[in-house]
C-alpha cells in the first residue's frame, strides 16, 4: 500500500513531508491443522462450505481445550479467527443435547449483533441463538429466557438483568456448558474489576443450580493474557497465544501534522488538529476509493473529522462521494447505530470517522486503510484498530497522526516505542473497595453470602492458593464487615443477607448514574445520550453538542422531575479533562443526581466550539507506600480530589481563536482515589536555579507532561488520569507532583506509575526537552483542558525540576 501513501502526499516537498516513518509490515503465512475428531461431521462441513477448509492452529488447540473442559484464552491479533475457537465446543455441544446452554459476552452490542448474524448463517439444527440486551423488545425477552440455548450479551445486562433474576433463568444457568467472554482485553480499569466480581457472581450463581460451565475468553494480543483472564474469571485459565493465521503486508506511517500560521496560548505554535487531519486524508483515501476506517479519540472530534471529510468532498465537487462517509459513536439511538453499521458492512459507506467503539465493534472485511487520529491509550489498541484493515490478507495502509501532545509527539519521532515494544498487561483490580462492597451487595441480593463463598470474591494471582489468596479472603471479610457495620448487609450464622427491599443499584461502567438524555427542547425528541460523568464537562449550558453532523446548544443541564427511562449505554465513557475522568465527574454530586438530569437544547450551528475549565484540589488521606532519596520523596496512596466546572471557553473553528470565557455555577465533584505523587525540598531546588517563584510553572509543566506519558507504561489513556501540582502542598510541607487514577477508589494506573517512576519521568523529560518550541506547547507541556488555562508553565523549569528528581531517583528504579 505504499502506492496509497504516496498518492495522499502527491504534492508535498519531500522536505515538508508530514511523515516522519514508514514501517513495513511483512506479509505472514498461515499454519493449518486437520479438524479435531470430536467436532460432528454437519457442524465440520458447515465451516468447510463457509470456506474454512481446516482450521489454523491456534484455533485448534484453544477450542479443544474448552472441549476438554478447561477454560481457556485465545489471545492472537485482529482478524485471526478467534471466534471459531468457542464457535466450535460451544455448537458441539448444542447439536449433542440442544437443551444445553452457551452465554456470550462482548463489551460492544453491535460486536453481539454481528456474532448472531454469524451464527444464523450457519442455519444449524436445534441451535437457538439470541441476543438480550437494552435494545431486545420486552415481548421477545421470554422467549430467549425460556428457549435461547446460545444468549448473546453483554455484561451490563448479565449485572442487571439476569443475575437480579437467576430464579427466572435457572432453566439457562442450571445447563450452563460455556461463557464466552469476547475481546477480553477491553476490560480494564474500575469496568474491569466490575466485569471480574459479576463474572463471579455468575459462577456462584451457576453453582446454586448446579453448573460450572467453562470459560472461554479471546483478547486481543496483551501480555500475561493467561493472568489477566484468571483474575477476570477467578478460575485457572490456560493461554494460546501462537497466531497461526495469514496476515497480509501493511504499511504503516507516523504522521505529524504541520504547524498553522496561528499561535495559541502564550504565543506557543500550533499544529494542524489531528481530527482536522484524519478528515482530510479520509477524504483523500475515499477519492482513491480504498474504504477505510478513521478512528478519533472522541465523540465530537468523530463528528468533526466526517465534517470535514464531507466538506473537502463538496467543496471539491464529489458530492457523490460526500455522501458515502458519515460519523459513528457511542451516544447515538439503536436504530441509528443498526444503519450505519448495515451500511458499513455492505460497502454502501466508503469512509467513516468513528471512536473506539468500531475498535471492538464489527466484523468487517476488505478495508482497505485505517487512520488512527492520536494514540488510542494502549499499544494493544493500536494494533487492534490497525488490524481492521487488511482483513482479507491483502495489503493495507495505516496512518498514525499524532496530536499535539507530548505523548503523541514523542511517539512519531520514537518508533521504537511502538514498533519495538511489547504489549501492555490489562490492569484491573477487583479488590477495589470501592468494587468489592458494591458487588458484595449486589451478590448478598442474589443469595445470602455463605462463609465458604470469601475466597470466590478474592482476587486470584494466578490460580492458586496461598498468601495472596489469604489476604484476598481478608480483604473481603473486612469489606463485609464494613457492609454490616452501615446496614447494608446483616450478618447471621448462615452468611451475610440484604437487608433492604430495592436491589442495590451498581453502576458497573462507572459512568457515575444513568446517562444523560439529550432532548429537543421545542419537539421533546431524544437526540442521543452523555456519560452522567461527563455532563457537566460537555452539555453544560452554553455547550455546542454534535449528532451526525448536526448541531445543537445546550439551554440547560436540568434535573428531571421523574427519573425516566434507563437509556441504554453501549460504549464505556469517553471524554476528557485533565482532572481526570473521576475528577470530573462521578463522585457525590449533591446538586444534581447524575441519573435524573436531562440536557435541553436547541438546534444551532455557531461558529464556534467549546470546552469546559474546571479546578481541582487533591487532600492526602493515606500513604500506602514510599521511599525517600535525599531531598526527594516518592509516594503512592490515598487521596481526595475535588473538581469543579467553573466556566467554558469559546474558540472560532475556523481558525481555533479564543473569543472568551463564560463563567458556571456547577457543584462540585468528589473523588476518593489512589495517587502518586513525589515531593521535593525547596532547599534543593534553590540548588539548581528554581526558587519559590519559579516552582508553580516548572512543577505545572512536568505534571502535564507526566500526565501525557503514562499511558506508555500504564494500560491507560490521559483521559483515565488526572494531576496536580503545588509550590506548597498542605499535606507534604513541599513542592508536590501528584498524578491520580480519575476512578474511585483508583484503577490501578498510578501504582503502575509509582512501579516505573524512573522510566516515566526519564521518557517525560526528553519529550520536553527534545520539543522545538522555545517556551511550551501542547506537543510537550500544555494541555487544551487544563483547568487553570496552562497558567503557569515553565517549559525549561520543568527540564530542571526533573533532571533533579531522576538524580535521586533513577539509582533506585
Amino acid at each position: 500500500m505504499q502506492h496509497l501513501l504516496d498518492r495522499v502526499l502527491l504534492g508535498v516537498p519531500p522536505g515538508d513531508s508530514p511523515v516522519t516513518h514508514v514501517e513495513r509490515l511483512r506479509p505472514r503465512a498461515g499454519t493449518t491443522v486437520g479438524w479435531p475428531e470430536w467436532v460432528p461431521t454437519p457442524l465440520r462441513d458447515r465451516f468447510v462450505a463457509r470456506g474454512v477448509q481446516r482450521p489454523w492452529v491456534h484455533q485448534a488447540s484453544a477450542a479443544s481445550t474448552a472441549h476438554a473442559g478447561g477454560s481457556v484464552v485465545v489471545a492472537t491479533g485482529t482478524a485471526s479467527g478467534k471466534s471459531l475457537a468457542y464457535q466450535l465446543p460451544g455448537l458441539t455441544a448444542l447439536l449433542a443435547d440442544d437443551r444445553d446452554r452457551v452465554l456470550y459476552l462482548a463489551p460492544t452490542k453491535a460486536l453481539a449483533g454481528d456474532q448472531l448474524r454469524s451464527l444464523l448463517d450457519l442455519a444449524l439444527p436445534g441451535v437457538r441463538a439470541a441476543t438480550f440486551d437494552g435494545d431486545t423488545p420486552l415481548a421477545e425477552r421470554d422467549w430467549v429466557r425460556a428457549h435461547g440455548n446460545w444468549v448473546l450479551s453483554n455484561p451490563d445486562m448479565l449485572h442487571r438483568g439476569v443475575l437480579p433474576a437467576h430464579a427466572r433463568w435457572s432453566s439457562f444457568l442450571r445447563r450452563l456448558r460455556y461463557v464466552v467472554v469476547d475481546e477480553c482485553h477491553s476490560y480494564r480499569g474500575l469496568f474491569g474489576a466490575h466485569v471480574a466480581q459479576v463474572l463471579r457472581r455468575l459462577r456462584r450463581v451457576c453453582a446454586q443450580y448446579g453448573s460450572a460451565p467453562t470459560f472461554v475468553l479471546a483478547s486481543a494480543t496483551v501480555a500475561e493474557p493467561a493472568a489477566s483472564a484468571t483474575r477476570l474469571v477467578g478460575v485457572p485459565v490456560t493461554a494460546v497465544t501462537e497466531d497461526a493465521s495469514p496476515r497480509g503486508g501493511q504499511t504503516f506511517a507516523l504522521w505529524e501534522p504541520p504547524l498553522t500560521t496561528l499561535r495559541g496560548e502564550h504565543d506557543a505554535p500550533v499544529r494542524r488538529a489531528a481530527g482536522a487531519e484524519a478528515g482530510r486524508l479520509l477524504a483523500d483515501l475515499v477519492v482513491e476509493g480504498a474504504r477505510t476506517l478513521a478512528f478519533v479519540r472522541s465523540r465530537r472530534g468523530a463528528e468533526f473529522a466526517a465534517l470535514g471529510a464531507t466538506r473537502q468532498l463538496h467543496e471539491s465537487g464529489l458530492a457523490e462521494l460526500a455522501d458515502r462517509i458519515a460519523p459513528y459513536r457511542a451516544g447515538y439511538l439503536p436504530e441509528e447505530r443498526r444503519a450505519l453499521e448495515a451500511a458499513l458492512s455492505s460497502g454502501d459507506l466508503l469512509g467513516v470517522a468513528a471512536t473506539n467503539a468500531l475498535e471492538l465493534g464489527l466484523d468487517i472485511s476488505g478495508l482497505d486503510a485505517v487512520v488512527l487520529a492520536g494514540y488510542p491509550g494502549t499499544l494493544a489498541s493500536v494494533w487492534q484498530q490497525a488490524g481492521r484493515a487488511g482483513r482479507a490478507g491483502d495489503e493495507s495502509l495505516v496512518v498514525f497522526v499524532a496530536r499535539d501532545d507530548p505523548l503523541d509527539t514523542y511517539l512519531v519521532h520514537h518508533p521504537a516505542a511502538i514498533f519495538g515494544r511489547p504489549v501492555e498487561a490489562a490492569v484491573f483490580d477487583p479488590a477495589n473497595p470501592y468494587v468489592l462492597g458494591p458487588q458484595l451487595c449486589a451478590a448478598a441480593a442474589e443469595l445470602p453470602i455463605r462463609p465458604d463463598e470469601l475466597a470466590l470474591f478474592a482476587a486470584p494471582t494466578a490460580g492458586v492458593g496461598g498468601a495472596d489468596e489469604q489476604a484476598g479472603v481478608a480483604a473481603v471479610a473486612a469489606a463485609l464487615a464494613q457492609l454490616v457495620a452501615e446496614g447494608a448487609l446483616r450478618r447471621r450464622a448462615a452468611g451475610w443477607f440484604w437487608t433492604r427491599h430495592r436491589r442495590p443499584d451498581v453502576d458497573i461502567r462507572g459512568a457515575g448514574g444513568q446517562p444523560v438524555p439529550v432532548v429537543e427542547a421545542a419537539t421533546g425528541s431524544l437526540i442521543g445520550t452523555v456519560d452522567a460523568a461527563t455532563a457537566h464537562a460537555t452539555v453544560h449550558p452554553g455547550a455546542v453538542y454534535l449528532h451526525q453532523g448536526r448541531s445543537y446548544v445546550v439551554d440547560a443541564l436540568a434535573p428531571r422531575a421523574e427519573p425516566g427511562p434507563e437509556f441504554g449505554s453501549e460504549f464505556g465513557p469517553e471524554f476528557g479533562s485533565d482532572a481526570g475522568r473521576r475528577g470530573g465527574a462521578g463522585g457525590r454530586d449533591p446538586d444534581h443526581r447524575s441519573g435524573a438530569s436531562v440536557a435541553l437544547v436547541h438546534a444551532e450551528s455557531p461558529p464556534w466550539s467549546t470546552s469546559a475549565r474546571d479546578v481541582t484540589d487533591i487532600a492526602v488521606v493515606a500513604e500506602r507506600d514510599g521511599f525517600s532519596h535525599g531531598q526527594v520523596r516518592v509516594s503512592l496512596g490515598t487521596v481526595d480530589v475535588s473538581n469543579q466546572v467553573v466556566g467554558y471557553v469559546r474558540r472560532r473553528l475556523d481558525t481555533g481563536e479564543l473569543l472568551d470565557e463564560i463563567p458556571l455555577d456547577l457543584p462540585a465533584r468528589e473523588l476518593r482515589t489512589t495517587a502518586v505523587w513525589y515531593t521535593i525540598e525547596q532547599v534543593a531546588l534553590d540548588a539548581v536555579g528554581l526558587d519559590v517563584a519559579a516552582v508553580p510553572g516548572a512543577a505545572h509543566a512536568a505534571e502535564h507532561a507526566a500526565i501525557g506519558l503514562l499511558p506508555l507504561f500504564a494500560v491507560c489513556d490521559r483521559w483515565d488520569i488526572g494531576g496536580v501540582s503545588t509550590a506548597l502542598h498542605p499535606d507534604t510541607g513541599h513542592p508536590t507532583v501528584f498524578v491520580y487514577d480519575g476512578h474511585p477508589g483508583g484503577a490501578g494506573f498510578a501504582e503502575r506509575g509509582h512501579a516505573a517512576l524512573g522510566a516515566w519521568l526519564r521518557a517525560t523529560r526528553t519529550a520536553i526537552a527534545a520539543c522545538e518550541c522555545p517556551s511550551g506547547c501542547p506537543s510537550c507541556v500544555q494541555s487544551p483542558k487544563c483547568g487553570n488555562g496552562n497558567e503557569p508553565l515553565d517549559k525549561a523549569g520543568a527540564v530542571t525540576l526533573l533532571d533533579l528528581v531522576l538524580s535521586h531517583v533513577e539509582p533506585a528504579t
